[in-house]
């Protein structure tokens, strides 16, 4: 027995209203799905690389890991190693800053891996490689800052084993000391701490965006050392 022509036309309205509610169910799962699709990294952000150095036996600064991976997650290479690379770090930073893989190098680091940057500037200069930014976070020995970065920054805690960094004679840069004792920072959290995270990926974010001006020029090794910058500051604490 044929179909009755009303019951077949309803039937074939029901598919279709149907078929539209499950494209719709489709779009709004797109809509919702978390892995939406990442803008592209800037160019400036694409050859940069900031090096994050841990402290001692490698277990009590991983707090630069999750820095590490939130800069990889806008897009901005990363190297994370212990203190004591810090050599060989500078002589890959060069290689690549010279074969222009690299334009920007940032430096972060945690207690012996803060004490280590003076250090692993000082090499870059000699390579004739400049820094853009360098963070240190609370730097357990005295430490002065003879060759500099753009800009160096010591978060110390004050009434901790952190230390202001010490300005020598004929720095070039801007070199701040910021005190964060009382704020329940300690030396072991202060790479963990979220305040001083997004403080530090900030900084980096804002060096990297003036990074698309033309870059400082860096003096040949054995070159003379021209008059102290005005830019340059006095530790703001000691």
């Amino acid at each position: 027995m044929r179909p009755n022509g009303r019951h077949a036309a309803g039937a074939s309205q029901l598919s279709a209203i149907r078929m539209w509610a499950m494209c719709l169910l489709l779009l709004s799962a797109v809509a919702m799905s978390p892995t939406t699709a990442k803008a592209a990294p800037s160019s400036a952000a694409a050859t940069t690389h900031v090096y994050l150095l841990r402290g001692v036996l490698n277990i009590f600064s991983l707090g630069l890991d999750t820095i590490g991976a939130r800069l990889e997650q806008q897009g901005i290479p990363v190297t994370v190693a212990n203190f004591v690379s810090w050599s060989s770090l500078a002589d890959e930073a060069a290689t690549a800053y010279r074969s222009g893989r690299i334009k920007t190098i940032i430096l972060v680091g945690h207690s012996s891996g803060a004490t280590a940057l003076p250090d692993m500037i000082a090499k870059l200069n000699q390579l004739g490689v400049p820094v853009k930014l360098a963070i240190g976070l609370d730097s357990v020995f005295k430490t002065r800052l003879s060759t500099g970065a753009e800009r160096y920054i010591n978060i110390y805690i004050g009434d901790g084993p952190g230390e202001p960094v010490r300005a020598a004679n004929g720095l070039r840069g801007k070199l701040d000391n910021v005190d964060v004792r009382g704020t329940g920072v300690g030396h072991i959290t202060i790479d963990k701490n979220e305040a001083i995270q997004r403080r530090v990926i900030a900084e980096i974010d804002a060096a990297i965006a003036r990074s698309r001006g033309p870059a400082a020029p860096v003096a040949e090794p054995g070159a003379p050392r021209p008059a102290r910058s005005a830019a340059a500051t006095a530790p703001a604490r000691n």
